[in-house]
């Protein structure tokens, strides 16, 4: 079978990658990192999309140029940190040519975390699998701390390995995800009068996903649906809404169905079951577990309860 002239190259080693980017061999076979003038290759020595098998982090300083990372585009006018999980479509024929986009850009095969509680905790990370509009954007303090945490790793890497080798690396790309994350709740916090209207269009995407008529066909609204609606990647939509309302995505969308069956209950003498296939419930069942789980009471204890109040 002939492969596809527009399907996306796929990388599984660093040793391939490194090969196909121009770049000197890696140091260790499961990290790499590349810095100075090895960085920007890591961005546009590949222009056809690609999907590598590991992690990647990048850090860019303030250039201009446009870079095709999943389905949008991120600005670098601004500079930032952008991070991807293996398996993503990365590059494009669009990208740029001759500009220096990457301070440093860190590759991590998943396979050098093996053994670690680190393994376990990267798909606690939800910034792997933000979109690239979405990167995040630091202060020179803050960038400081994460190039400081660069250099550490590259000195490591650079010296002669031991057996102390890989905790040392480890134990900076740890701190390296605990700032990420910290600065991410910054962000999200300096940039609320932003996502007020983020928040805002929420809102107004559920209450119309509950007025459809054909909810039941379409089923309860999810969080990828709610995210494709607002144009930003699920994680980030959930973990925003995490730190500015204290609640997930999905927490918001169950809200939404207590307050929607709480109404029909109480103001409609539609059945149980009537009112869990207009909420989108397949099973009437189904509704009475999810409702009594939220409420502490079953819907018919709920409506005699209102009716006696």
């Amino acid at each position: 079978m002939k492969k596809l002239a527009n399907a996306p190259l796929r990388f599984t080693s660093l040793s391939e990658a490194h090969r196909a980017l121009g770049v000197p061999p890696p140091l260790h076979p499961l990290i790499s990192l590349l810095h100075g003038a090895h960085a920007p290759a890591a961005i546009g020595g590949v222009h056809q999309p690609h999907v590598l098998s590991f992690y990647k982090i990048s850090y860019r300083p303030s250039l201009s140029g446009k870079l095709p990372y999943g389905q949008g585009y991120y600005d670098f006018e601004e500079g930032g940190l952008l991070f991807a999980a293996p398996n993503q479509v990365i590059g494009g024929s669009e990208e740029p040519t001759g500009q220096a986009c990457a301070h440093f850009t860190m590759l991590i095969h998943p396979d050098f975390l093996a053994g670690y509680p680190l393994a376990k905790k990267m798909g606690h990370y939800g910034f792997f699998t933000y979109s690239a509009n979405e990167a995040l954007h630091v202060s020179q303090q803050e960038k400081d701390l994460l190039l400081a945490l660069f250099n550490t790793i590259e000195a490591e890497l650079a010296s002669r390995l031991d057996e102390f080798s890989q905790e040392v690396v480890i134990a900076q790309l740890e701190l390296l995800f605990t700032y990420a994350n910290r600065f991410y709740k910054r962000q999200f916090l300096t940039r609320k009068a932003g996502h007020s209207d983020l928040l805002e269009r929420l809102e107004e995407t559920l209450a119309d996903c509950f007025r459809d008529e054909n909810l039941l066909r379409r089923g309860i609204p999810t969080v990828q649906h709610l995210a494709q609606c607002l144009h930003v990647s699920p994680s980030y939509l959930s973990d925003m809404l995490r730190t500015l309302t204290g609640q997930s995505a999905q927490q918001h969308i169950h809200d939404h169905l207590i307050a929607q069956a709480k109404e029909k209950l109480s103001t409609t003498g539609l059945s149980v079951s009537e009112v869990a296939y207009a909420l989108g419930f397949e099973h009437s069942q189904s509704f009475s577990r999810f409702f009594k789980a939220r409420t502490a009471l079953s819907p018919l204890a709920f409506r005699q309860s209102f009716q006696l109040n």
